[in-house]
């Protein structure tokens, strides 16, 4: 019988380093974070800044974030479930949807640095490539770093939907076009027509007309709040379009009011008083049979 090394030995326990816990649940990607982290020296205290962008089954999360020793800092964020104030009702997590949240964050961030009226970004989504490197008063324009998280970065993702809204909207996002859905590989061109019709929800308004004709009862399922809100297929450039006009007129957050006779329910467990853990005591000798005398002492 050949001789087998026995490669998990006391000497590789002993050196073994345990993956940090978020590289372990698979959640960072911690050689590209890193890079999005780490400042140059010669910046001293200067933050960093990352567009993180995240999706979940009914939300599109887009934050600027800073990070420093102590952890991440979001600096502002902006929601798809915010959409709804802008007129955008359904569809929260399309490539529309996407473009629309990335707006809202670049014009919110504007407006807070104070920005917003140097650069104004584009007033109408054409597709076409728009960049605000032109310095102009001694202020620059906003600049962060593109933070897609472990989502794939394939042609056509949405994160890149919410990276052209945000570039749209004044933020400076070193980026490359090849990444944005209309970009032919073959002839190394960005068609903008392609690029536009999905940021106005072309792509859904053509898959509701043919599922309308192909098969009306799917369509009733699938598009049943759409068809609950009148919302029809023609109409979807035209309610995108005004949201954009909105999100850039006033792109402020606005607080969500309570509802009347709502309670704020707090699910973490109190922490009981000496008084209170002696009747606990007490309460649990009677439970068992001890007589009442002997239960007190």
């Amino acid at each position: 019988m050949p001789f087998q090394k026995v490669q998990k030995n006391k000497a590789y326990f002993k050196r073994y380093q345990t993956a940090f816990r978020r590289r372990r649940e698979g959640k960072t990607d911690y050689r590209q974070r890193r890079k999005l982290v780490t400042q140059d020296k010669n910046k001293y205290n200067s933050p960093k800044y990352r567009l993180v962008v995240r999706f979940t089954n009914r939300d599109i999360i887009c934050q600027i974030v800073y990070s420093r020793i102590d952890g991440d800092h979001v600096f502002v964020a902006a929601y798809s479930h915010e959409l709804p104030r802008y007129g955008i009702k359904l569809g929260l997590t399309n490539y529309a949807a996407a473009y629309a949240t990335g707006l809202l964050v670049a014009r919110r961030v504007a407006q807070k640095v104070h920005v917003d009226k140097l650069y104004p970004g584009v007033e109408e989504a054409t597709g076409a490539s728009f960049h605000s490197f032109k310095k102009l008063n001694k202020r620059r324009p906003f600049r962060a770093l593109l933070d897609v998280g472990l989502v794939r970065t394939s042609t056509g993702a949405r994160v890149f939907g919410a990276m052209k809204g945000a570039l749209d909207g004044g933020v400076v996002i070193p980026h490359s076009e090849r990444r944005l859905v209309g970009f032919d590989t073959e002839e190394k061109s960005l068609d903008e027509e392609v690029l536009r019709k999905y940021i106005f929800g072309g792509h859904v308004a053509d898959y509701m007309k043919s599922l309308l004709e192909e098969d009306p009862e799917k369509y009733d399922r699938q598009f049943s709040r759409y068809k609950k809100e009148g919302i029809e297929a023609d109409a979807l450039e035209e309610i995108y379009k005004n949201a954009h006009k909105k999100i850039r007129e006033d792109p402020s957050f606005v607080k969500k009011e309570a509802k009347e006779g709502a309670k704020h329910t707090d699910h973490r467990k109190k922490r009981l008083t000496l008084a209170e853990r002696k009747e606990r005591v007490v309460a649990k000798k009677l439970r068992l049979g001890f007589p009442a005398a002997l239960a007190k002492l």
